[in-house]
């Protein structure tokens, strides 16, 4: 923590901004694409059509994301050094990443067994 303080606020600000890049990466992503196909595929009547135009447009997005979380983890490894700390490499990105992933996997057990009414045994039955 104490490494963070001394980074300064430039560094903490682009912490969070990495944050919320990586989880609408996890999230935002898909879930937008996902919508979107469904507009699509409501519109034609076509599963295909809407399934080409989901992977193309995931494929496209999280290229963009991992393009922008790359240059931001850039800019944060010249701040630490301007700042005469070594340079941590990419591993604060990969930090950001793992947690982030880690908080939707949670987010998902959490929505999936608590609120979407999802039985976690086969068949319906309940506990």
């Amino acid at each position: 923590m104490r490494d963070l303080v001394r980074a300064g606020t430039g560094a903490l600000l682009l912490l969070s901004i990495m944050f919320l890049g990586s989880l609408g990466l996890w999230l935002g992503t898909p879930l937008l694409w996902l919508w979107i196909g469904s507009q699509v595929q409501g519109a034609t009547a076509s599963l295909g059509g809407a399934l080409a135009v989901m992977f193309c447009g995931v494929l496209a997005s999280v290229a963009l994301l991992a393009v922008l979380l790359a240059k931001l983890s850039e800019v944060y490894r010249e701040n630490c050094v301007a700042r005469g700390r070594r340079d941590p490499g990419h591993f604060v990105l990969e930090s950001v990443l793992v947690i982030s992933a880690a908080c939707t996997l949670v987010g998902f057990g959490v929505w999936f067994f608590f609120l979407a009414g999802a039985s976690p045994v086969p068949g319906g039955f309940t506990l």
